[in-house]
């Protein structure tokens, strides 16, 4: 029978990926991971320009047509944010996942769980209402009528009314930050520089983010597109036209061509009953990590590797000779080593305990790494890594 497998297996499998992201640069670690890497890159983002945030009215509210947020000044706590825009503290607290005494940083972002008056020029506002995607022209459209209008006698000229401002700009996507989320992981899922993302919520130089937190993703600036102006020639000018052949020349003989070769068939070889037919171990590319009963297969995209069951404390060996890239852990403190191979593979092998090397060590087929960490579930997860891409385990096993 088939256990079922851990519900802990998300923040094991995210601590995996992130001992391979150390596992791939030989380089020193690069936080925002713009080194070589051939994948995860922020490389791109970096150059994107983002336009600056809203600038809040007086309470420290910028207002969206789907949603709010108030913007903490220096030394505020979720109580001084609740005072000026007239909700309680608790909801604040509940709806950001912090408490309401602690301390707020400068242009921190506050989301709100419902809507509080609009700003206005009241309030410190630049305009009136939500910032919306594009203004309405009131001058346009009443001239628009006045022209379509059927009237031949002339009308005197009324009062034009002065449209009220409206605040402009796109609505940023608001984000909130999971368990495992980094400010650089969040930066390369949307595409926007991660210092960008830090200026925009009011983050702290090492860029650190809360579970529950609400970010707003900056929104980017679009550039005008640049002018080309089409080159044409004249008619005649250009690459040469070849010479087309004549029928009055002939073409010359060739003598390459060559009649192919009669394939042969091969002798069959002479049946030997005493040779083995399956490969042995020692044949193949690598070896399995552990002895058992494999519980649950590769599947690309839902497990980038295989699990096998055995039991606790049975011995994990390396599945090939290598050196030892990255000792990580688990969000439960669960070891996870990263071996490097030749041809740029990854072995991985997470859920164990008891671990005997250390990173920079030179390892051979078979010898020990850890053993299976104790527990009902005892079982391990083993992938091949291509780089950063997961491959099915089976085509280099026995």
């Amino acid at each position: 029978m088939i256990r079922p497998l851990s519900r802990h297996r998300a923040p094991l499998l995210l601590a995996t990926c992130g001992a391979l992201a150390l596992a791939a640069c030989d380089q020193p670690l690069d936080m925002d991971l713009r080194g070589g890497t051939g994948a995860f890159t922020t490389a791109d983002a970096a150059v994107n320009a983002t336009t600056d945030r809203p600038r809040p009215d007086n309470r420290g509210v910028i207002s969206y047509p789907n949603y709010q947020v108030a913007v903490a000044q220096r030394g505020d706590t979720l109580n001084d944010v609740a005072g000026r825009v007239g909700v309680t503290a608790a909801e604040l607290g509940r709806y950001n996942g912090i408490e309401v005494n602690v301390p707020l940083r400068a242009g921190e972002i506050i989301a709100l769980p419902r809507r509080v008056a609009e700003p206005s020029p009241a309030t410190g506002a630049i305009g009136t209402g939500p910032i919306q995607a594009s203004p309405i022209d009131v001058t346009t459209l009443a001239g628009n009528a006045i022209d379509n209008s059927a009237a031949t006698t002339p009308l005197p000229p009324a009062p034009v009314a002065q449209p009220v401002a409206v605040q402009t700009g796109q609505e940023p996507i608001r984000h909130k930050v999971e368990r495992g989320e980094t400010a650089y992981t969040i930066s390369r899922l949307y595409q926007v520089p991660v210092r960008s993302l830090a200026e925009w919520n009011g983050l702290n130089s090492d860029f650190a983010i809360r579970e529950g937190q609400f970010l707003l993703i900056p929104v980017a600036q679009q550039a005008p597109p640049k002018r080309t102006v089409p080159v044409t020639t004249a008619p005649g000018v250009g690459s040469p036209t070849p010479t087309p052949p004549s029928a009055a020349t002939p073409l010359p003989r060739d003598d390459t061509a060559k009649p192919a070769p009669v394939a042969t068939k091969p002798a069959e070889p002479v049946a030997d009953i005493g040779k083995q037919t399956i490969k042995p171990d020692t044949n193949s590319a690598m070896a399995y990590p552990v002895t058992g009963s494999i519980i649950r297969a590769y599947s690309k995209g839902r497990n980038e590797g295989i699990d096998i069951k055995a039991n606790a404390g049975t011995p994990v060996k390396a599945a090939a000779a290598g050196s030892v890239a990255a000792i990580t852990q688990s969000a439960e403190g669960v070891p996870i080593i990263v071996v490097r191979h030749p041809d740029n593979l990854l072995t991985v092998y997470a859920n164990v305990a008891d671990v005997a090397v250390k990173k920079g060590d030179a390892v051979t087929r078979g010898q020990n790494l850890a053993k299976l960490r104790a527990g009902d579930d005892a079982y391990l997860h083993f992938e091949v890594r291509k780089g950063f891409e997961s491959v099915d385990p089976a085509p280099y096993l026995p």
